[in-house]
């Protein structure tokens, strides 16, 4: 599916990781800020553990294995 560090950027990457339920860290001016699963996503943010995260502001990372 997707590498272990891989940027998720594109709602596919996204929705790929909904569906195998594959964890996604987030990163906010290179400091890890959450990691978790995506519970919704739109094309501004990305919910994770409750929280919203700006796809303009924040970075994305798979974590499969985690």
């Amino acid at each position: 599916m997707y590498l272990h560090g891989q940027q998720l950027t594109q709602d596919n990457h996204f929705q790929d990781h909904v569906d195998a339920g594959v964890p996604v860290q987030v990163y906010y001016q290179n400091q890890h800020k959450d990691i978790g699963f995506i519970e919704l996503y739109n094309r501004y943010f990305i919910q994770i553990n409750h929280t919203f995260y700006s796809r303009e502001t924040h970075i994305f990372i798979s974590r499969p294995g985690y």
